[in-house]
């Protein structure tokens, strides 16, 4: 920044500027890989083979060789670029926020490559998940190359975030919110949000030079024909709000089902095709990220039974895709069953009350956005999304409602959204920050001196006063005859009877020590104990065996459990740093 002598808000500024131009272009080089795939396997396959998936044929038996294809296209990413396959949304958002925001170049193109290969050739994935990687990337790129802090650095990394998003749908308010509400954790800066404004606006503009000024989806003007209807919204937010619990549940099954499958990791892909491509002879629609798909229903196209199919259908093909290996995102999923449940939804009603004048577009269309805020716990992106694709006031309180409602219900079954989950598995909370997850990190039982300086419970004041001349320790446990912890005393404890003398030999230390123990046990987190030692003030924690168990087996004090963090940061930050080369 000196060197150019611009203000740090100037030079962040203009750094938003660069990146939103680069993550626009990023955006377009990413779908026309995607369209180059789609035309070269699909388009030329079903061409070759003289079938369509509109009618049925006997031909259409070998379209499940479609995914199969995208899986072997994947084998030397899998031999080359194994780690960056798996590095998905979950480890985007845990290197953001707790590892420094220090992106690697090639995901730009390897993550990209890969992902677009899965969705041209038929896999069911998203491809928003890996645009906002590719525009993370282009903004740590930027933050590294003129060595910006680390907080400043994980702006930078939202501004490409947002940019990604934003060309993508065409919707420059929904990108940022999809980087504060998901990449940032909601915290609000206004410098940072004033960088990310910047970007998003300058990625959208690159968009429709390129593009065109056309939303993502051609979507239908949003009526609501009646007040009443409102209710129907709040029962379908209710719907919704299972249904995301329960894709979330499928997901990560499938998912765990998948990591404990006995076969070669390269074969994994390939296998998963095949699943896709058995399930696309019967429901091609479930191929690729939907769009197509997903702007007839909101059309009011689809017989209700077949949405409802697409509900398990879609979700079954998305899990299988990226539980195999199979890389990309599941933003664009999340819509797609969001859109077939309320397509299937309005359909119902406007069978039950054909004088409302029900519009299933409509339905379908607020499902789309209640659907992705209940599995991903982004509300307002959500909300901001389907509002920039309408432009229209009155879907604001119909979205809000089922959002809400959906969200709320979703996270009563779910704590997690589909891209914490994982974290959480590996006991990362996001929102607590780098240093409370290290802590949740290390255990008691590494920390502890396990054969601490305890005292018998009957030593009497004199001894103790001889005891206490010998050691450099000032708070000690006390045990006894076995073994079991009945207090802990502290030098402060004795020094308001070491005067009198006449009591030395008569009173044991018992009588005068504490209790009432806060204890830790060798299973806990130092980030539990670290706690429990703030709670009362204290330096040290005795180590029972168990949870409310008495049996002494050591002692952990807040200059271990400090050094121990001090170590762990600069084992990780080294890791880190050999990672990036």
């Amino acid at each position: 920044m000196s060197r150019f002598r611009l203000s740090e808000n100037t030079f962040m500024l203009v750094m938003a500027v660069a990146i939103g131009l680069l993550s626009g272009l990023g955006n377009y080089a990413f779908r026309m890989t995607i369209e180059f795939f789609e035309w070269a396997v699909i388009e030329q396959g079903l061409d070759y083979l003289g079938v369509s998936f509109d009618e049925w044929s006997w031909g259409r038996l070998l379209v499940f060789i479609f995914p199969v294809i995208g899986g072997l296209l994947l084998i030397p990413f899998g031999i080359f670029f194994a780690k960056d396959l798996k590095y998905g949304f979950p480890r985007f958002l845990e290197h953001v926020n707790l590892r420094g925001a220090k992106i690697p170049l090639r995901t730009i193109f390897t993550r990209g490559a890969a992902s677009a290969i899965t969705i041209g050739t038929g896999g069911s994935a998203g491809q928003e998940g890996p645009i906002a990687q590719i525009g993370g990337a282009i903004g740590s790129q930027f933050g590294q190359a003129f060595r910006v802090s680390g907080d400043r650095l994980k702006v930078l990394v939202a501004c490409g975030v947002s940019g990604g998003v934003a060309a993508t749908f065409n919707a420059p308010i929904a990108g940022v919110f999809f980087a504060q509400e998901i990449v940032l954790l909601s915290s609000f800066e206004l410098a940072s949000f004033t960088s990310i404004v910047v970007a998003s606006g300058m990625s959208t503009v690159v968009s429709r030079a390129l593009l065109g000024n056309i939303p993502a989806f051609a979507v239908p003007p949003y009526i609501l024909a009646n007040s009443w209807e409102l209710v129907f919204y709040i029962l379908l937010g209710m719907i919704i709000g299972v249904l995301a619990s329960g894709f979330i549940d499928i997901h990560f099954r499938i998912k765990d089902a998948f990591d404990n499958l006995k076969m070669h990791r390269l074969a994994k892909p390939v296998f998963g095709g095949l699943l896709v491509g058995l399930m696309g002879i019967v429901f091609p629609q479930v191929f690729g990220n939907g769009y197509h798909f997903m702007e007839s229903v909101l059309h009011g196209e689809g017989l209700w039974y077949l949405l409802m199919a697409l509900i398990l259908m879609k979700a079954l093909a998305t899990s299988v895709t990226l539980g195999c290996g199979l890389p990309g995102g599941l933003f664009a999923p999340s819509l797609y069953i969001g859109a077939v449940t309320g397509g299937a939804f309005g359909k119902l009603l406007a069978l039950l009350f054909p004088a409302m004048a029900i519009s299933p577009g409509t339905y379908a269309l607020v499902g789309m956005g209640a659907f992705l805020s209940a599995a991903t716990h982004a509300p307002m992106t959500a909300i901001f999304l389907l509002f920039e694709m309408t432009a229209s006031y009155q879907v604001i309180v119909p979205i809000m409602l089922t959002c809400v409602i959906g969200t709320t219900i979703s996270r009563r079954f779910k704590k997690d959204g589909l891209d914490t989950v994982e974290l959480s598995k590996a006991g990362i909370d996001l929102e607590a920050g780098k240093e409370r997850n290290i802590m949740k990190s290390l255990a008691v039982e590494d920390v502890m001196v396990r054969r601490p300086e305890v005292l018998p419970e009957n030593m009497t004041l004199g001894q103790f006063a001889q005891f206490i001349a010998r050691t450099r320790h000032t708070n000690f446990p006390l045990v006894n005859t076995q073994g079991d912890l009945t207090g802990i005393i502290s030098v402060q404890d004795f020094m308001g009877a070491v005067f009198e003398k006449d009591l030395l030999d008569l009173v044991v230390i018992k009588e005068l020590a504490t209790t009432d123990v806060i204890t830790v046990t060798p299973q806990d987190n130092l980030d539990r104990a670290m706690r429990k030692i703030g709670y009362r003030n204290i330096e040290q924690l005795p180590v029972v065996e168990r949870e409310g168990g008495a049996k002494l087996v050591g002692i952990i004090s807040r200059r271990d459990m400090v050094s121990a963090y001090n170590r762990a940061l600069m084992s990780r930050s080294l890791g880190e740093d050999r990672d990036e080369d």
